[in-house]
């Protein structure tokens, strides 16, 4: 594996770099004759349903469809807020669709409901166990319906392992983090956040000293959702045993939905692997690996999953699972792109996407935008647009002063080119046109050497 991997470029690097790189994207986009940038968005066909079956004809049905594609594709060059890979081809396994597949109970035993892929769901469980260095007789794991589903089974081992333990989790982590302590009713401790977006280390020390009766049942988030901060999982470990916690009395998930296939192919990037004393991983096959279907793959330690498992005979298998029922085609997508790309191919994506955002944050700073961009990630944060049509056509995410893109493998130069030059142009009359409106000062967001308001824009340095 680390044969594969190449150093992560410095940032003096980028501009060299980032040209290589975007070389067959420009050429590739010179031979279309309009660019979609250029096209306003098609008017859809409003779907509707007859009250009577067999009405429409399938003449209108195909329209419709037709109508929804063109939508759908238009959006495509156009969003950059969300992190999901829009660039993937799956034509070879449209014959599939043809069935229903349902992945039933433990996908390890199997289950009596035999149209199932579960021989594919094994081979990814391998591929990602692997990946994070857990023997393949240590580990137990499933591809679920979404990274909901992944946060919910690793912290509700958490829950099971420690009934009396208290979730400790940032302001940075997914919502269904939170969700999950809802759910399953567990007591939950928001930790503050660095600049980064990672865990507040300080304040989670004095948060365990403060409950230091209660065992600890902690979120990690190898990638947060706004800022892309890495919490540091060695010093959560370091803190752990400052306060006196051996392992029987702490569990930690770790949420790597995006940055779980990215960071083991940046060379000095954070390690997540299992040979150091965490629970569970679970990463998203809809983000960085792209898939058509909501997924997650989560891994963790086969000595805990009796905790959650119930015989059924019903279905001739373990009830083990958060949800029942689970979609085969996604484990079938899922190795298909891994034996397509393989690891050389995942390298080269992730650098690109890292190379771009790079190049992006350098963009806004030139245009005297206040940006921010953590150390192997490819979220650029930067001040929010004044204008909410503004966000909405580039499908951007927005949380306070806030706004990020997150650079994923469809997202070319020529989109981060036209979508910076929009906003430049669009920023200079929204202050312009209403002048009792300032750039709003985000230091306390993201830094001051990275705001760009009129007290902080000197610091700004490339």
């Amino acid at each position: 594996m680390e044969n594969a991997m190449l150093p992560f470029p410095a940032r003096e690097q980028v501009p060299t770099l980032v040209a290589n790189a975007i070389k067959p994207i420009q050429k590739e986009e010179k031979q279309m004759e309009k660019s979609p940038l250029e096209i306003s968005e098609p008017q859809m066909i409003k779907p509707t349903i007859s009250e009577f079956s067999g009405v429409d004809t399938d003449a209108h049905l195909e329209n419709v469809i037709a109508s929804f594609l063109g939508t759908i594709n238009h959006r495509r060059y156009r969003f950059l807020g969300y992190p999901t890979n829009q660039d993937f081809n799956y034509e070879a396994l449209v014959q599939l669709l043809r069935f229903f597949l349902n992945n039933l109970g433990d996908p390890f035993i199997g289950s009596s409901f035999s149209l199932n892929s579960h021989p594919f769901e094994l081979c990814v469980l391998d591929w990602f166990a692997k990946l994070w260095e857990i023997e393949k007789n240590e580990y137990w794991g499933y591809v679920t319906n979404g990274g909901t589903e992944g946060n919910f089974h690793g912290i509700l081992i958490g829950r099971e392992l420690l009934p009396d333990g208290i979730l400790y989790t940032s302001r940075g982590s997914h919502y269904s983090v939170l969700k999950a302590a809802r759910l399953f009713r567990i007591n939950c401790v928001v930790v503050g956040t660095l600049i980064s977006g990672e865990i507040d280390y300080n304040e989670l020390k004095a948060s365990i000293l403060e409950n230091k009766d209660k065992p600890a049942i902690i979120n990690l988030n190898l990638g947060t959702l706004t800022k892309g901060g890495i919490d540091d999982v060695d010093l959560v470990l370091q803190i752990l045993e400052e306060c006196g916690f051996g392992e029987d009395r702490f569990y930690i998930h770790c949420d790597a939905a995006l940055f779980g296939l990215m960071l083991p192919f940046l060379n000095g990037a954070p390690k997540i692997t299992f040979k150091k004393p965490i629970g569970s991983v679970t990463v998203s096959g809809h983000k960085f690996l792209g898939c058509p279907i909501p997924c997650s793959i989560i891994i963790t330690r086969l000595k805990y999953i009796d905790l959650l498992s119930k015989e059924v005979e019903y279905i001739s298998s373990r009830d083990i699972t958060i949800s029942g029922s689970r979609g085969g085609h996604a484990s079938i997508f899922l190795w298909y792109a891994l034996n397509k790309k393989g690891f050389n191919g995942l390298q080269k994506e992730v650098e690109e996407c890292n190379n771009k955002a790079i190049y992006l944050h350098n963009c806004l700073r030139g245009q005297g935008i206040g940006s921010m961009l953590n150390n192997f990630s490819n979220t650029v944060v930067f001040e929010r647009p004044l204008d909410d049509a503004f966000s909405h056509k580039w499908s951007l995410s927005n949380e306070g002063n806030l706004s990020h893109v997150i650079v994923m493998q469809h997202v070319s130069v020529k989109m981060l080119d036209s979508f910076v030059s929009e906003f430049a142009k669009n920023r200079s009359i929204w202050y312009k046109d209403n002048s009792s409106k300032k750039p709003p000062c985000i230091c306390e967001e993201i830094g001051a050497k990275n705001c760009a308001c009129l007290i902080h824009k000197k610091l700004i340095s490339f």
